[in-house]
């Protein structure tokens, strides 16, 4: 009981605040080494550099990251998510033709309308 009357609610919220500012600190430093290192457009030694800047500064080293690197950690992680799609899609045996027919199939039962069936065939040619 005299742990819980030293500790008002705007303890308690303050302390949540630093736990998920702590996370999120931790999840953008992980996010820009690994962003760093399966990048191949660069050196070790720029990388090297990066994970340097990173630890010394924390704070201001992934704002600058982030900010100078912002279209290029999109880019990569598109190209990685659709790499990954692709492997599922080959290793479960997907094919586009078997959607489309399945599309066609509901639009004919009526079980979707036909706005929904061009938007699901435009997403399944992507």
């Amino acid at each position: 009981m005299l742990l819980a009357a030293e500790w008002t609610f705007g303890d308690f919220l303050l302390g949540t605040i630093y736990v998920f500012g702590w996370i999120i600190a931790f999840w953008l430093i992980i996010t820009v080494f690994m962003d760093v290192f399966r990048r191949h457009d660069i050196s070790g030694w720029v990388k090297a550099f990066w994970v340097i800047f990173v630890i010394v500064l924390p704070l201001i080293g992934v704002l600058v990251y982030i900010i100078s690197q912002h279209k290029g950690m999109a880019d990569r992680s598109m190209r990685e998510a659709r790499q990954a799609r692709d492997e599922l899609r080959r290793e479960v045996g997907f094919s586009a033709a078997d959607e489309l027919e399945k599309l066609e199939r509901m639009k004919t039962e009526g079980k979707i309308t036909e706005d929904e069936h061009q938007r699901m065939r435009a997403r399944l040619m992507q």
